[in-house]
């Protein structure tokens, strides 16, 4: 008797244990990943019945105008969880540097998921898409990236932007811009679209993302130009580790000055943390090792729209924020020593009051014990 084969889809947490991971395994990826998505330890339950019970959302994963850094961000990632399961890099529905299929056959499988799976998956686009000339700058199979992409948008339940080329055009954008590289959000409308920018943007986030879809059947809440709040609400500047020699106002000068060596802030040698948002100073790199501003190398602020032509990448900015006003690094220096010195002199000024105030009222309480022993 011929057994019959189900064509059910297996569900995350199936390919997982078939992977031959473990249950722990399982519960110390969920753990993680709510926890990077901001979410309170209560939700790891709920990501993890989600993954358990959902099949794997099908994925079509679009390269154009890129260097492939995001693809080989996300493999890299910290938990070998996020590249075997959450995108199993051999099984994608498409994507041209990942998947087993080639030629023919890779474009027949991306024809097929957007057929089978129409309204149902999900659109991840790597890199800007060229208008110049007619699109011959990213030809792919025969057509351009434009009639790739809007073929592939008409189809998907939502967009995912990874990294600074498909968000903002990133470095194929910099003026003047020969091939008029153009980001997703500027040429598809009308549908649900998450910008992760970055020059990769980190692994884990780009799997907080996913899992954040996979979890609760929509896009995660984002900001005002796109990108998720759970990843890009703070600036690096905020969560940097050398935040308290910017706050005190010592600064390296030169990249080989002794500054440098004693891990001042690198905000006079053009680091841009105090305009960049991102998660970079909390999740960091390298299984959480490392980040370019722990490295010695200031934050280029590759998130932010237009970085590669905000000025020279080591020219310090021309103001930044600190104590809650605008002010540039020459001042903030002094107006912390001023802070210090105002703090140090009012805390005096209140000891002395104190002390003042404590021998009159020994002073007094001594002349009335001396009225009232004269008295008797």
């Amino acid at each position: 008797m011929i057994q019959e084969i189900s064509t059910k889809k297996a569900t995350y947490y199936e390919e997982l244990l078939g992977k031959g991971y473990s249950r722990r395994d399982f519960m110390k990826f969920c753990t993680m990943i709510t926890a990077y998505m901001g979410l309170q330890a209560s939700a790891v339950a709920q990501v993890a019945e989600a993954l358990k019970t959902t099949p794997r959302v099908p994925v079509i994963w679009l390269h154009f105008q890129e260097c492939t850094c995001c693809s080989e961000s996300f493999i890299r990632s910290s938990h070998p969880i996020v590249a075997d399961i959450i995108l199993d890099k051999i099984s994608l529905d498409y994507t041209e540097t990942l998947m087993a299929a080639a030629g023919y056959q890779a474009e027949e499988a991306m024809a097929k998921t957007m057929k089978d799976y129409h309204g149902e998956y999900v659109l991840c686009v790597e890199g800007s898409v060229p208008q110049g000339a007619d699109g011959v700058y990213c030809m792919i199979g025969g057509k351009s990236s434009m009639d790739i992409l809007h073929e592939a948008a008409e189809g998907a339940k939502a967009i995912i932007c990874w990294g600074s080329c498909a968000s903002n055009g990133c470095v194929q954008a910099a003026k003047p811009n020969p091939t008029q590289a153009t980001p997703i959000h500027k040429i598809i409308k009308g549908k649900p679209i998450i910008k992760v920018p970055g020059c990769p943007p980190i692994g884990e986030v780009m799997a907080g993302v996913l899992v954040h879809i996979i979890t609760f059947g929509t896009i995660p809440a984002l900001d005002g130009i796109g990108r998720p709040k759970a990843f890009y609400s703070k600036r690096v500047h905020d969560s940097c580790y050398r935040r308290p020699y910017y706050d005190a106002g010592m600064f390296v000068e030169t990249f080989d000055d002794e500054n440098a060596k004693r891990g001042y802030c690198l905000y006079k040698v053009g680091c841009k943390g105090p305009s960049t948002y991102n998660a970079c100073g909390v999740m960091r790199w390298n299984n959480g090792v490392s980040y370019p501003i722990q490295s010695g190398h200031g934050c280029f602020g590759c998130s932010e729209e237009s970085f590669w032509d905000n000025g020279p990448i080591y020219q310090r900015q021309a103001a930044a924020g600190g104590f809650g006003i605008e002010e540039n690094a020459d001042k903030i220096g002094l107006v912390a020593l001023g802070v210090t010195a105002a703090g140090i002199a009012a805390h005096a000024v209140a000891t002395n009051l104190r002390k003042t105030k404590a021998i009159d009222s020994l002073i007094k309480e001594g002349k009335e014990s001396e009225h009232e022993l004269k008295n008797e």
